[in-house]
């Protein structure tokens, strides 16, 4: 049994927060979570590379301290058999990275009294007598292997799991959810379980769109640049006005588009709200962020899955099946067409409540009952 009682006349609570580096998505998705946290009155250390620092110091600047944890690095490959192949391979990676998180976890609770950890991914980041909680929408790992193989990957997901004191799903208890299976698995893992809501850093626009595509690319290497590249070369043949949002944050450089395309590296909360709420239509992957917060304005979507990236394959056909998004696979996408399609398509969007995530935040700062680990 872990105490999680606080006392608050004392000093602070102090939160280590670490999302996984897997594309920004982990990261961006952690913000309303340390908006309310900061809300609360806590002390939040982030521990991030420098990319992701890069990232939040334009949501956070000095309001919250970082802690450099080093990502995984995963990439993948430039198609969907060589992305399979790859992400095998790196799984020897995986597991020795999660057995560094634990050591880098022991030294830094040597130093610092922390009162919970926030874990979204991170499966290394749990520590016996500090309230621990691991975020993740996948309970039900996609590994487009087949039933036998999501069996396993999901029973080593479990295994994992059990070390924390506790789990949050950002999304929905019922049906239809967002993440659907994966979120709502078969067989539920033994420790506590809580649905929190969609997580979005972004409110519900309050102005219509006005015209004009809104890209965003994001997602690991080499696929973000592929993706890309084959949207510049086909927006040559595109009038209409063009925002694309890159995704990297640390980025300087700026390739070349038409004059009616204008490009940004990066955008920060506010300014990335301004522009989906501006568009009329918004492509994207089929990231579980992205997701949440296209649903979450309400926003018609092209979505395209990262080829040989099982979750966002599985989403890409629940989102379309929902007609929630119109998806096409990256393999022979065009353009014109695709736009032609996305407007024929009968878009029949959600309304869900996105704060349910600030009432289970409360709770494990200030809880009425204890934690069982």
């Amino acid at each position: 049994m872990v105490s999680v009682n606080f006392n608050s006349s004392t000093r602070k609570p102090l939160v280590l927060v670490s999302p996984l580096d897997w594309g920004l998505g982990h990261t961006t998705r952690c913000i309303p979570l340390i908006r309310e946290l900061l809300q609360l009155g806590c002390q939040v250390i982030i521990a991030c590379n420098s990319i992701q620092k890069e990232l939040l110091n334009h949501e956070f600047s000095d309001r919250v301290s970082y802690t450099h944890l080093a990502g995984y690095g995963i990439r993948y490959g430039k198609n969907r058999r060589s992305t399979f192949v790859r992400l095998a391979l790196q799984s020897f990676k995986i597991l020795t990275k999660i057995k560094q998180e634990r050591g880098w976890l022991r030294g830094f609770l040597e130093q610092k009294q922390v009162d919970f950890i926030i874990s979204d991914n991170r499966f290394g980041l749990y520590a016996a007598g500090v309230p621990s909680v691991f975020i993740t929408h996948q309970l039900q790992i996609k590994t487009g292997l087949g039933r036998w193989a999501d069996g396993l990957t999901r029973r080593w997901n479990y295994l994992r799991l059990q070390q924390f004191s506790m789990c949050w799903v950002p999304d929905v208890a019922g049906s239809p959810s967002l993440s659907g299976e994966l979120s709502h698995s078969s067989k539920m893992p033994t420790l506590p379980v809580r649905y929190i809501g969609p997580l979005s850093r972004l409110e519900s626009c309050t102005t219509s769109g006005n015209g004009g595509l809104l890209i965003i690319l994001s997602g690991p290497e080499p696929q973000r640049s592929i993706f890309e590249g084959l949207l510049l070369e086909q927006l040559t043949d595109y009038k209409g006005k063009v925002v694309l949002v890159r995704g990297l944050p640390q980025s300087t450089a700026l390739p070349a588009v038409p004059t009616n395309c204008t490009v940004l590296n990066h955008a920060p909360a506010s300014l990335l709200h301004a522009l989906i709420c501006a568009a009329d239509l918004v492509i994207s992957r089929c990231g579980y962020t992205t997701v949440m917060d296209l649903i979450a304005l309400r926003k018609k979507s092209i979505m395209v899955p990262t080829p040989g990236q099982a979750e966002q394959e599985y989403l890409a056909q629940h989102l379309q099946e929902q007609q929630w998004a119109y998806t096409l696979d990256q393999k022979g996408f065009v353009l014109s067409k695709a736009l032609l399609e996305a407007e024929r398509f009968e878009y029949k969007l959600p309304v869900i409540d996105m704060n349910g995530y600030k009432v289970a935040v409360r709770e494990l700062v200030f809880p009425d009952t204890t934690l069982r680990k």
